[in-house]
């Protein structure tokens, strides 16, 4: 079933619209998500996910992306949701988005202020609650042998990518600023100590949060 839909710019990694909240968030589950979806539409804003299709694995759900015209449309779905109707999803999104004049889009500063699109988002996802209608069934089974392989992750994959940037992000900082530093601090040996284990030191913080929440998160959504 399809839980979370996010659009979001990709130039800049702004998110645009998410549509209606078909979670509860009784334990913060819908932020987790949440959060994780933005951790992906920044990731591909970086340039850091070059695919144009993905899907990411997060606990017992996965992520499900499509970057098309510069807009990146995520959708939060169970792993057991057919991923070949969750694209369709995302192509009927695409489609309908298309016919939003581009310059007003452009314009947008605030997050999730596109709200004119969180009806589209939940007319189309209506068409994909029940995966035995008539027309979802005539697209699974359309064009079987043409099903392109889509690349696919492990959020804590993509966390390792981002912690990583993040401790070349330090080093280029410290660099770029050309201050002074003790010789301790300078030197060579201790720049390669700071270098091997601040990445690591932020992958083990993700991990221990991801792993926090594989083991809390429970089957809280509701329709």
């Amino acid at each position: 079933m399809v839980k979370l839909t996010i659009v979001g710019r990709v130039k800049d990694g702004l998110p645009l619209a998410q549509g209606h909240r078909y979670v509860t968030d009784d334990h913060g589950y819908f932020g987790f998500y949440k959060q994780q979806a933005e951790l992906v539409l920044e990731e591909i804003a970086r340039g850091a996910l070059k695919s144009a299709k993905m899907t990411i694995h997060v606990n017992h759900h996965c992520f499900h992306y499509l970057v098309e015209d510069g807009v990146c449309f995520i959708v939060l779905c169970e792993s057991s949701y057919p991923r070949k109707l969750a694209f369709h999803y995302l192509q009927d999104l695409h489609t309908e988005f298309d016919k939003f004049d581009k310059r007003i889009l452009d314009k947008i500063t605030r997050p999730y202020s596109f709200v004119k699109f969180d009806g589209v988002i939940g007319n189309i996802r209506k068409r994909y609650i029940d995966t035995r209608t008539q027309a979802n069934l005539s697209k699974l089974n359309a064009h079987r042998k043409k099903d392109v392989d889509i690349v696919t992750m492990h959020v804590s994959e993509i966390a390792r990518i981002r912690a990583r940037s993040l401790g070349e992000e330090i080093l280029e900082s410290r660099i770029a600023m050309n201050a002074p530093v003790s010789p301790i601090w300078g030197s060579s040996r201790m720049e390669a100590i700071v270098m091997t284990w601040t990445p690591i030191a932020l992958i083990v913080s993700v991990a221990t949060i991801v792993i926090w929440a594989s083991v809390n998160l429970t089957e809280s959504f509701v329709v």
